[in-house]
């Protein structure tokens, strides 16, 4: 890397001297099992539905070319290009997400998905960073600005995105949505007692989607008791996990994505337990633990109070994403369509997921002085516990 050397000022020496390499390095192992894993996963599941064998590959191969772009490339940006991207993207994804409930693509009673050439995008993946980073940017104006209505503005851009998700109707990414909003509200500074009623209003929402839609209704009676209703998908994949034992069966030698319509997706995880074994899903689990905590920990030396709650914000989703995903594979939530972040199939999901680690890297990235930054040394947001109403 000599040319990369500290005597060397352009601005790609700068980036690559003051990024976080480690957290680059584990996007780029995500990347990598994730066209290891689309190897063996897609072919089968494409055959099935009378597609060539290799077009989820090629499709795969340039949504990660594209999404490892948009890492970089959004890594690049000041903390004031991070702002305006995010309002901008924002206002793009509310404007296409409604326009998914007129001209959207319905797939089992959902409309959350508008057609392109070569690919259907789905506009609400992009709402989970944009809205971590506005909802951030608004909430920390409050400390120049003091009678910034900021947190108005944030719920009622919150509850602009509640009516969207819900009328499509999409619980799951409108539940990562609202504990993103919540994380930020307590690390901003709420009170524990705003942030308990906050928790509260969300297991009303969750009781009150089991009495409204079926197929969540369904999806929680299926987890609640086993010994009724379709349990295949579940049960194919914990046996596969069970096939592959420690070591797994090989490569190319599983079988659960001969017998899983969503192998290639949601159930990835079961194809990587299959054929490479515990050891390797242990050490997948261990790369998205070791980005999230590192961009924690970061944050522990920061002053900036948009920064910490900005990314709070983007790792609390990006973190939760990958939860969602294992933990239903794994039986221990209820099923739950959420991909796999930069490992599932889906052109959408890698490129809002890049979007997001994107912006992490560009927040938590070393500044030698603090003209990038909009409030200097101030004291670092949760560190100050002030109640705020």
């Amino acid at each position: 890397m000599a040319s990369l050397s500290r005597i060397n000022t352009s601005p790609m020496a700068r980036w690559w001297r003051n990024v976080d390499r480690v957290t680059l390095i584990c996007v780029g192992i995500l990347i990598g099992f994730g066209y290891i894993l689309m190897l063996a996963a897609s072919p089968a599941v494409a055959v099935r539905i009378g597609a060539s064998r290799d077009m989820f590959i090629f499709k795969q191969v340039c949504f990660l070319l594209l999404a490892a772009g948009i890492v970089v490339g959004t890594s690049l940006l000041s903390v004031r290009a991070v702002k305006l991207l995010a309002a901008v993207g924002f206002v793009l994804g509310i404007m296409a997400t409604a326009l998914t409930l007129v001209h959207g693509i319905e797939i089992k009673g959902a409309r959350r998905w508008i057609a392109l050439p070569m690919m259907s995008v789905q506009p609400s993946e992009f709402l989970k960073p944009c809205f971590a980073v506005v909802t951030a940017w608004l909430l920390t104006e409050r400390q120049t600005r003091r009678y910034f209505p900021g947190m108005l503005i944030s719920l009622g851009l919150f509850g602009v995105v509640l009516l969207l998700l819900k009328s499509q109707p999409d619980i799951g990414m409108l539940s990562v949505i609202t504990t993103v909003f919540i994380t930020q509200l307590f690390v901003d500074g709420l009170s524990l007692f705003l942030v308990a009623g906050g928790v509260g209003c969300m297991i009303a929402a969750f009781i009150g989607a089991y009495a409204v839609f079926p197929h969540v209704r369904s999806r929680v009676e299926r987890f609640l008791h086993p010994e009724v209703g379709d349990h295949y998908q579940i049960d194919t994949a914990l046996r596969a996990f069970g096939n592959g034992g420690l070591l797994g069966r090989g490569p190319g030698e599983g079988r659960v994505k001969d017998l899983l319509p969503d192998a290639h997706a949601d159930f990835v995880f079961a194809v990587a337990g299959e054929e490479f074994g515990m050891i390797v899903c242990l050490f997948i689990i261990g790369v998205f633990a070791v980005i999230v905590i590192r961009a924690l920990l970061k944050l522990l030396r920061e002053n900036d109070p948009f920064i910490v709650v900005a990314t709070t914000g983007l790792v609390t989703g990006f973190g939760l994403q990958a939860f969602v995903n294992m933990g239903s594979t794994l039986h221990l939530i209820p099923t739950k369509g959420m991909t796999l972040p930069f490992i599932s199939y889906g052109g959408s999901s890698a490129m809002s997921v890049a979007l997001t680690i994107g912006m992490v890297l560009a927040l938590t990235r070393t500044r030698v002085n603090t003209a990038d930054s909009q409030f200097g040394q101030s004291t670092p947001a949760f560190l100050n516990r002030r109640s705020r109403p």
